[in-house]
């Protein structure tokens, strides 16, 4: 593989400015989001006002800590737009997930904030070791997910040609690697499995492609997934991360350089570490759950949002800003599937709004290949072939709901497994490690 250090005179000065600058900058930045969102976000002023705290509280960093946590439900329950902190035709773009309700959380973003993220995307890719000039292949999705259009802009930032391909068509991917010749490549890391697969199956040896970059992201991927692909493509596999509430892809990002964790880009987001039981903020190093303070962010300003991600932070290498770990977990029942959200509270709607389906399920994790799998089990009591309509019933259900295919198994009653206190809703027979 080659060195792709990027050049020290290409990074952004804040990347190497000393920890009191950053610091210093950190706390400028966060009097006025806490002040941003106290003003313009009616939910916030109840809530300071009642934890007894005002944006003009916050002296020091620490006294962040005073502060209420945001959660993923808030935006569920201010659905669309009520966590907007400006007026309405100041906002640029709208981007959503899907929620557990059958309604998506919703993310606005100014002109500003357009800016800004495209700015830290490209910055991550620099990171990764994409330079100026180079040919990037975005294949995540492109839709009201984040991952498409945030990494396609930040490569255009960079001054990169970038091929718009989004996700699925695996024979074209290969294809277009093969003829447009990108350097880079933005996927899912189980994707980019099935895509060496396809190399494979048409007997291309993939050392030979023109790809010395894979920025992997929107889901969670191993030390030892990355040295498959290094192997496999002769070139650097680079973590990025990112959350819609926060801004999407270009939070924090590997430095190709090190690959030691992922740099947070701490002059745009205030970090914390708390542990997910009691709320108290925890030390650097040890682990706990990431929270998240925006300090720039205009149209949806988040305040301590529980990101539910399970890391821990440690102090900066290759940049001076904080690395946080891999994730390791989380601390809800999300599932993440191909880059997709999935809480088992989706399918249990879905289970219970499909006639003659008993209300049991339990979700089984599998991968098939390279790819994980969901496997959703329901019983019915009915006849084979009546169960097995019901199985397409739900499948398009879940596909057409939550955006993300599934074998449905229909079984006779008593089939699915009764809890004896907590349900145990998903059982991950994935490989570990």
């Amino acid at each position: 593989m080659k060195d792709l250090t990027p050049a020290r005179d290409t990074l952004d000065p804040i990347e190497i400015a000393s920890l009191d600058e950053i610091r210093a900058l950190q706390l400028q930045r966060l009097r006025w989001s806490l002040k941003h969102a106290y003003d313009n976000v009616p939910m916030y002023r109840q809530r300071f006002d009642a934890a007894g705290v005002h944006p003009d509280d916050l002296t020091d960093l620490s006294d962040l800590s005073k502060f209420p946590f945001t959660y993923k439900n808030d935006l569920r329950d201010n659905y669309p737009f009520g966590l907007f902190a400006v007026p309405q035709d100041q906002i640029l773009r709208l981007h959503a997930s899907s929620g557990t309700t059958g309604k998506p959380t919703v993310v606005g973003y100014t002109r500003t904030d357009i800016d800004n993220w495209a700015h830290l995307v490209a910055r991550s890719m620099r990171a990764s070791g994409t330079r100026p000039g180079d040919t990037v292949q975005v294949a995540y999705g492109y839709g009201l997910f984040t991952g498409g259009l945030g990494a396609h802009y930040g490569a255009e930032k960079l001054n990169c040609t970038v091929v718009p391909v989004s996700g699925g068509m695996t024979e074209r991917q290969v294809m277009l690697i093969q003829d447009f010749r990108p350097s880079t490549i933005m996927v899912t890391p189980s994707y980019m499995l099935n895509i060496l697969e396809q190399f494979h199956a048409a007997g291309i040896d993939p050392r030979d492609t023109s790809l010395e970059v894979g920025i992997f992201g929107a889901e969670p991927w191993t030390n030892a997934m990355r040295a498959e692909v290094e192997e496999a493509f002769d070139m650097h596999a680079v973590d990025i991360y990112g959350l819609s509430e926060i801004m999407g892809p270009g939070v924090a990002n590997e430095c190709v350089e090190t690959k030691d964790g992922l740099h947070i880009w701490e002059d745009h987001f205030f970090p914390e570490i708390i542990d997910p039981e009691t709320g108290e903020v925890l030390p650097d190093g040890e682990m706990g759950e990431l929270v998240f303070t925006t300090l720039t962010k205009e149209g949806l300003p988040m305040i301590r949002y529980r990101t539910r991600d399970l890391t821990r932070l440690l102090p900066g290498t290759a940049r001076s800003m904080r690395r946080m770990e891999k994730i390791t977990g989380r601390s809800d029942d999300m599932i993440i599937l191909r880059g997709v959200n999935v809480f088992p509270t989706q399918v249990e709607e879905l289970v219970l709004a499909t006639p003659d389906l008993a209300p049991y399920f339990q979700i089984e994790l599998t991968r098939d290949g390279r790819m994980d799998a969901m496997t959703v089990h329901v019983e019915a009591a009915a006849s084979e072939d009546a169960r097995q309509a019901l199985s397409g019933v739900l499948a398009k259900k879940i596909r057409d709901t939550i955006g993300v295919g599934a074998t449905v198994s229909v079984g006779t009653p008593g089939s699915v497994e009764r809890s004896q206190g907590k349900a145990r809703r998903v059982i991950d027979n994935r490989p570990k490690g």
